[in-house]
Parts: structure tokens; C-alpha cells; sequence
């Protein structure tokens, strides 16, 4: 498998994830600055994914699975026994699903308008809207050390990543402690290390 990223971009937990797995991948980052998008040997990136954005995951058989939380989901279910998922049917699998998706649609798109918005107005409309998430999350974290409990999940990986972001955007997760101590534990976690130092995040 190969697997395109960008460098600290939501592609980031399916690296953290893929390296959980233990499975055999390799890894090429995409330029998402430069217009057409390029990969790190030069390619046209929208020849590879006409979506134009990571992650995409190139399969052994050659097709292209794109969107992070199909991608992470796929990875969890080639390697069971790491239980990076649960089982397909069950109702804890239902729960990951909620967790991916609230996690995609109320966290990760909050998150968007702070990088590209155009007027603080916008950023600080957006990082408002994200407070009562961040609560919701901390009320979460206080009674599990991960989403789903006590295992690590793909969920986690997704949520560590977008909350690495506020760092980045010099905005203060002060308030949600959990959120801070969560952070700091998938941080530590070697699939995190790994992914880091692969992205050039960490020396």
C-alpha cells in the first residue's frame, strides 16, 4: 500500500494509524501549495486522486481508496487483532462510526474557516463554534482515556489530529484539560512517534 499526505494535514491519522497496523506501506507527500498539487517525486497529485486532496490510499491491486475515515476504517479491518476497530456489526463499531463522524463534520470542518478564512471575524466565529465540541469532548475524556474507553481507536487518531491543530494556530486548549491530557497520551503512543518523525513533525 501507499499511502499520500501532507505534512501535519487530517492525513496524518491515517499515517498514525497505518503504522499502528503494522502492515508493510510506503509514503509520499503531496505540495497542496502549489497549483496543480504535486507529489514528492513530482507527479501531478489530480492525475492520482481528481479530488485533489489527501488522504488517498493506493491498494496492492492498484485501486485508490480516498477519504480518511474509509481509509483508517480499511486499515483497522486488515488487522483485526490490534483492534484499532471494532467489529464490523456490533454496536461498538456503530459508536466509532458516530465518534469518526462528529469528529469529521464538527471538529475537522470547524477547524477549516481558522486556516483559510479570509477576516478574524470568520476565525473567531469558528473557534467559537468549536468551543461547545471541545466541551463535549472534554465531558467524553474525562470518563475514558479514549473515545471508545480504554482502546485506542481510529477515532483517536483523527481526533489527535485536528486538536494538534490549535496548537499550530496559536489558540489555547486551556480550558479542556482532558483534551490537553489526551494529546499528550496519543502523542506518546508509538504509532504517534513514528507518524511525527515520518512527516518531519518531530526530530
Amino acid at each position: 500500500m501507499k499511502l499520500y499526505y501532507s505534512s501535519g494535514a487530517c492525513s496524518l491519522a491515517s499515517h498514525i494509524v497505518l503504522f499502528a497496523s503494522g502492515l508493510p506501506f510506503s509514503a509520499e507527500s503531496v505540495s497542496l501549495r502549489e497549483v496543480p498539487h504535486t507529489t514528492a517525486g513530482g507527479a501531478d497529485f489530480t492525475a492520482i486522486n481528481p479530488k485533489g486532496y489527501v488522504p488517498a490510499l493506493q491498494l496492492d491491486n492498484g485501486e485508490l481508496l480516498t477519504e480518511g475515515v474509509a481509509i483508517m476504517q480499511y486499515i483497522a479491518d486488515q488487522v483485526p487483532d490490534k483492534q484499532l476497530a471494532p467489529a464490523n456489526g456490533t454496536l461498538p463499531r456503530y459508536r466509532l462510526q458516530e465518534w469518526l463522524n462528529f469528529v469529521s463534520t464538527e471538529v475537522h470542518k470547524n477547524f477549516s474557516p481558522i486556516f483559510s478564512g479570509k477576516t478574524d471575524e470568520v476565525k473567531e466565529d469558528a473557534w467559537a463554534r468549536l468551543q461547545p465540541r471541545f466541551a463535549l469532548l472534554q465531558a467524553q475524556l474525562e470518563k475514558t482515556p479514549y473515545l471508545l474507553g480504554g482502546q485506542f481507536s481510529v477515532a483517536d487518531a483523527y481526533l489527535f489530529t485536528c486538536l494538534s491543530w490549535a496548537q499550530y494556530l496559536q489558540r489555547s486548549l486551556a480550558a479542556y484539560p482532558a483534551l490537553l491530557a489526551f494529546l499528550k497520551r496519543v502523542a506518546e503512543l508509538p504509532a504517534t512517534q513514528q507518524a511525527l518523525k515520518a512527516e518531519g513533525l518531530l526530530k
